[in-house]
Parts: structure tokens; sequence; C-alpha cells
């Protein structure tokens, strides 16, 4: 186990060194100058490149490039274009409520959907299984912007039993913060329902034709120790598998949901960085995203090893 968490991270590196000069090469190379940007709409041609200069922004791709790497091997993002501040900095203060959004979604979807998928496996064929994928077909089709502008109007300005817009800190404000979530989590939530559901369904509708699920009946086992004990239990790794590839669905998603609840995440820091052509923003987030989706990654093949004692690396 050991040595598959020290190859899996030595193998982080390439990885990440392949995301940098990625990252790197298509916000140079996309149109906008965040010197002309800084300078406003009334600046002269020579001010604008002034502001290049000062920013570094004149030199050759491969020197920034060399600088902005030179930077990441000491633990430095790089400094806002714009607040003048460390991306380290930026992203500690925002940091809270994307993970707090996340976690908040990815617990409500596991709740709901992994019953929802066994219901559907156990129902095989009949009426509740084809609402329940029904459901889950329109849920994933459905854009998250699309949904959240609706539950804004309905929860929050017809009915006003919610609020639409802003954060609380669980900490300062747990109810605050509840009520604050609940609509943001239920946007972001509907993909990832649909997605685990579908997926529970499959896995568990495999393994419940299994002679063993047989044996358990006749040894005279409830139908819900079957169902979650015997049958779930067999056929959690594909349901872990693709919890793990969600979080790459709520990481894009945050970003949307942010926007349009305001909440003062990294998603909303994302958005304001790319208007403002802010280089160093947009290169720190996309490579703290990319890392933490690895590390969940590997967190989850570790977690193979748990649920199925023949997984062996």
């Amino acid at each position: 186990m050991l040595l598959l968490v020290l190859r899996r991270v030595l193998a982080t590196v390439p990885v990440m060194a392949v995301v940098a000069l990625v990252v790197f090469l298509m916000i140079r190379l996309t149109p906008g100058d965040p010197a002309a940007v800084l300078a406003g709409d009334n600046a002269t041609l020579d001010q604008i490149q002034r502001i290049r200069a000062n920013l570094g922004l004149d030199e050759p791709l491969w020197h920034q490039f060399a600088a902005w790497v030179g930077q990441l091997a000491r633990g430095d993002l790089g400094t806002s274009i714009f607040t003048q501040l460390p991306v380290t900095t930026l992203i500690g203060q925002r940091v809270e409520p994307t993970l707090m959004l996340a976690l908040t979604t990815m617990v409500f979807s596991i709740l709901v959907a992994v019953p929802l998928g066994v219901l559907a496996a156990w129902k095989a064929g009949t009426w509740i299984d084809r609402l329940i994928m029904v459901v889950a077909v329109v849920a994933f089709s459905f854009p998250v912007f699309v949904l959240g502008y609706l539950l804004v109007y309905q929860f929050g300005i017809s009915l006003r039993w919610l609020p639409t817009q802003g954060y609380r800190s669980p900490f300062a404000d747990p109810w605050g913060f509840v009520r604050h979530m609940t609509l943001p989590a239920l946007a972001l939530s509907s993909i990832y329902i649909a997605l685990i559901t579908r997926i529970t369904r499959a896995s568990v509708l495999e393994v419940l034709g299994e002679d063993y699920i047989r044996t358990a009946r006749a040894k005279g086992q409830t139908e819900a120790k079957v169902l979650f004990r015997h049958a779930l239990g067999n056929a959690a790794v594909p349901i872990v598998t693709i919890v793990g590839i969600g979080v790459a669905l709520l990481i894009g998603g945050a970003v949307v949901t942010e926007t349009v609840f305001n909440i003062p995440g990294l998603g909303r820091l994302v958005v304001d960085a790319i208007l403002r052509r802010d280089y160093p923003i947009i290169q720190g987030l996309i490579l703290v995203f990319s890392l933490v989706y690895i590390l969940i990654n590997l967190l989850i093949d570790i977690a193979y090893t748990a649920l199925d004692p023949r997984i062996r690396y």
C-alpha cells in the first residue's frame, strides 16, 4: 500500500508539469491583454507597453514560463496582477465557501442517489424503475445554471423561503449556512445525483443475479439486508469510482453555481480572473483544481482495497 501511494505521488509530478505547460500556453495564446484591461479604455499604446514591461508580459513565452516554474518550485503561485496580493492568499480567503459547497453537494448526492439506485435495481422493469431512470436522465440533461435560476425564482423570489445570494460560515452561523447553502447545493447536485443513481442501479442489478444473493435470501435474511449489505457492498467499487470521477463535475459546476448564487468562493475567483485576464490567478487555480482531482482519485484507488480484498496493486 505504501508503495502504491509513493508511486502515485511521484506520478503526479509529470502530470502536473504537463498541466502547467498546457495551462500556461492556453492562457497566453487566447485573445486579451491584462495590461490593456489594467490601463483602461483611454490609455495610450505607450502606457500599455509600459504596463506590459512592468508585468513582464513583454518577455518571450519561454522566459515567462521558466520564471513561473521557478516560483512554483518555491511554493509560490505568483501575485495577482490587479490586486497585487499573493495567489495563495486569495485562494485561502475563498476556499471555505467552495469546500463547503462541494462537501454539502457530495454528501447530499450520495445520501439521495445510492438508495434511489438500489431501489431502481430492486424494482427493475417496474414503473418505479422507469420513473427513477426518467428523472435521472432529465436531471443529467438539465444545465446547472438553468436549474439554479429556476430555484432562485421559485424559492427565493416567489415564495421568499430561502436567500438567493451570499454565504454564511457554518462555524459562525450554522442555521444561516444551511439556509444559504440549500439552493446552491440542490442546483449543483442534480447532475451528480443522476450520475450516481444510474451507476448504482447498473452495479446492484448485476450483483443481484449472483449465487450468494440467492443464498442470503434462502437463509431468510431480510430484503433490506440483502440489498444494502450483500448487494450494495459487492457493487461498491463502480459506485466509488463514479463518485471520484464526478469530482470534476463538482469543480466545473461550482464555477457556475457560485456565479448564479453570488457565493464568494474559488469559482467566482476564477470567473473574475478570466474576465480581467489575471494570469497568475487562473494558472494557480487550475493547478490547485488539478492537484485536488488527482489526490481524490488516489484516495479512491486506496479505498478499492478496503472494499474488495481481491484488488491488489
